[in-house]
């Protein structure tokens, strides 16, 4: 394989991939989240998030069809729990719990795995590209396939890492009462597509059952 060929194949796999992970529709979550945290627990954060991203795609490009296949998880499944998951976290912005007079609701210390890495960067979608593109690697090329996406994975997670570095900036020039108003419409936002994840994932599911029956 020359090195014009491999640098094409990484490029085809960030392209699949990118969209879908799609950092700049991340952002406004991640500056919601992180209203209430020191610029060096946001910038924590975010390095997990990105970090726990590609070991959760890696994870999945590696051994993704014995993971699926020996637990009998479905990508339907997968989508709808991931739907799920970002349902609740959105009911959560939009009706954060009260605190008690004269005390503070303390901020959520660790939101890297979940919802950043799962499912917002590394949910259904990008699982899904992921596994579809790890069975298109013919059986002879595993290792250099495998080596390939891995490089995808690790420049897409980069770039997200720098676009939602650069995003909290924006949190100086939002304030308190800008932040609380992006998390309650972003929090609605997040209600909507994890409705919509479950709708997909129970067409997925269901669908090809009719088309079987009839």
């Amino acid at each position: 394989m020359t090195a014009f060929r491999f640098i094409e194949l990484v490029l085809l796999v960030i392209a699949g991939l990118l969209p879908i992970m799609n950092p700049f529709s991340t952002a406004p979550l991640l500056i919601a989240l992180t209203a209430g945290m020191t610029p060096e627990e946001r910038n924590r954060q975010t390095l997990l998030g990105c970090l726990y991203a590609f070991c959760i795609l890696s994870t999945f490009l590696i051994a993704g069809r014995f993971i699926i296949g020996f637990f009998g998880i479905s990508l339907p499944g997968i989508r709808i729990a991931g739907g799920l998951l970002v349902s609740t976290l959105g009911f959560r912005m939009v009706f954060p719990p009260s605190a008690p007079a004269g005390e503070k609701v303390a901020a959520q210390k660790d939101i890297a795995f979940s919802p950043l890495a799962m499912p917002s960067l590394s949910g259904p979608g990008s699982i899904s590209v992921v596994l579809a593109t790890s069975a298109q690697i013919p059986d002879d090329k595993i290792a250099l396939g495998n080596v390939i996406v891995l490089i995808g994975i690790a420049l897409t997670t980069l770039f997200t890492w720098l676009v939602l570095r650069g995003s909290i900036l924006l949190v100086r020039f939002l304030g308190p009462n800008g932040i609380d108003a992006m998390t309650r419409m972003f929090g609605f936002l997040l209600i909507c597509i994890g409705v919509q994840f479950v709708l997909i994932g129970t067409s997925d599911f269901f669908v090809p059952l009719f088309k079987t029956g009839g």
